[in-house]
């Protein structure tokens, strides 16, 4: 999606200049489209309408107040992985029964935290987990909901940092032995088993390896039933990929992992929990930043600078992945040559890896107003 448009050659989101907004609050700032985000939700939404399904917003793509109280009014729950991210669901209007607790390393302040407000269920990671977990919902008095994530071994075929399904990640349970983790939560008292949990991955181009997935999750979810151990939902997690260079990069055929799943899912009385991120916000969203200085080559070896007041500490995915993200001007170019410079687009940190983007042909004056597209951290929504 490309929210962006230039009106008398100053770029545009939702009818609200860019160039204005930067003059108001400085920068480098970050910028949201409500619309855009509504208009993500919907999609998905769609693709999906054959299935039951509950969509729970995953927190860590981007906590921003406002943003998480848009996320609320739309209807979704939520996805988090710390006491933190509840607190800011429950400021932002949510309820903690919509809320879905992840994450590896969940302290045991954090899981009294989320008992004591009435969490909606508990993605539990190892056996160590789960037998804390029991243990503080038993010295409370509250009966914890839980649902096991399971590791299918499949691979998600994205960055290696980014993919969560292997059994080399440090994410989930073997499949081989959650049978019995699931036998000692079900006999437990005030442990009470809701669901099933798998997450292979972010960034994900196709919906095979999602589908892969799935059907080894159904197989155990098979082998539960015929134990007598009955689920309310499967958790499918989120990962799906959106596009940041619409030149080398194909969007996430939602409308297939839609039917998909419906397929799959026939005649099954389970809800579908799906918890998305990056997927409703990141192309939502822009940063905006101010060149500072430009420091043009000195040799045919070395390359063009444009120090910028943006840093990776506003936006880490290139200095951590080598991550491409667009950039455009805020003020259009109305004669653009083919001799236009390139330039590297780095920040003020004292590292060498502090860049925004490499190689890029824009005309450039210091105080020219750059949006770097595509970015999923902090923010405030237009």
């Amino acid at each position: 999606m490309h929210p962006i448009q230039y009106r008398d050659g100053i770029a545009h989101l939702e009818g609200v200049s860019l160039h204005e907004l930067a003059e108001r609050l400085g920068t480098p700032t970050y910028v949201y489209s409500s619309a855009a985000i509504h208009s993500a939700l919907a999609h998905m939404q769609d693709a999906l309408a054959g299935v039951a399904v509950k969509v729970h917003y995953a927190v860590k793509a981007n906590s921003n107040l406002r943003l998480l109280q848009l996320m609320h009014e739309a209807g979704t729950g939520f996805d988090i992985v710390s006491a933190g991210e509840l607190t800011r669901v429950l400021r932002a209007g949510g309820h903690a029964r919509d809320v879905i607790f992840s994450g590896v390393g969940k302290s045991t302040a954090e899981l009294d935290y989320a008992l004591k407000v009435g969490i909606g269920c508990f993605n539990v990671e190892s056996r160590g987990e789960l037998e804390r977990l029991a243990n503080r919902a038993e010295l409370l008095a509250t009966p914890a909901p839980v649902s096991l994530r399971v590791n299918p071994n499949v691979d998600a075929q994205t960055h290696p940092y980014i993919s969560t399904g292997l059994a080399e990640n440090k994410f989930g349970i073997p499949i081989e032995q959650a049978p019995a983790l699931y036998a000692f939560a079900e006999q437990h008292a005030f442990l009470d088993v809701v669901g099933i949990d798998c997450h292979i991955g972010s960034q994900i181009s196709s919906p095979a390896p999602l589908l892969d997935a799935l059907q080894s999750i159904l197989e155990l979810v098979d082998t539960l039933q015929r134990d007598g151990i009955e689920l309310q939902h499967i958790d499918l997690g989120g990962g799906m990929g959106v596009v940041y260079d619409a030149n080398n990069e194909q969007p996430f055929d939602m409308a297939a992992y839609g039917a998909g799943i419906a397929q799959m899912l026939h005649a099954r009385d389970l809800t579908v929990y799906l918890e998305p991120g990056r997927s409703l916000v990141a192309n939502a969203g822009i940063l905006l930043t101010r060149v500072e200085y430009l420091k043009p080559a000195t040799s045919a070896e070395a390359p063009n600078f444009a120090v910028v007041d943006a840093a990776m500490n506003d936006l880490i995915r290139p200095a951590l992945y080598q991550a491409w993200h667009n950039v455009l001007p805020v003020q259009e170019n109305p004669h653009p040559t083919l001799e236009t410079p390139r330039w590297h687009l780095v920040g003020p940190v004292c590292e060498s890896g502090d860049f925004l983007a490499h190689d890029r042909a824009l005309d450039l004056g210091e105080a020219s107003l750059l949006a770097i597209m595509g970015v999923n951290t902090r923010d405030a929504a237009v």
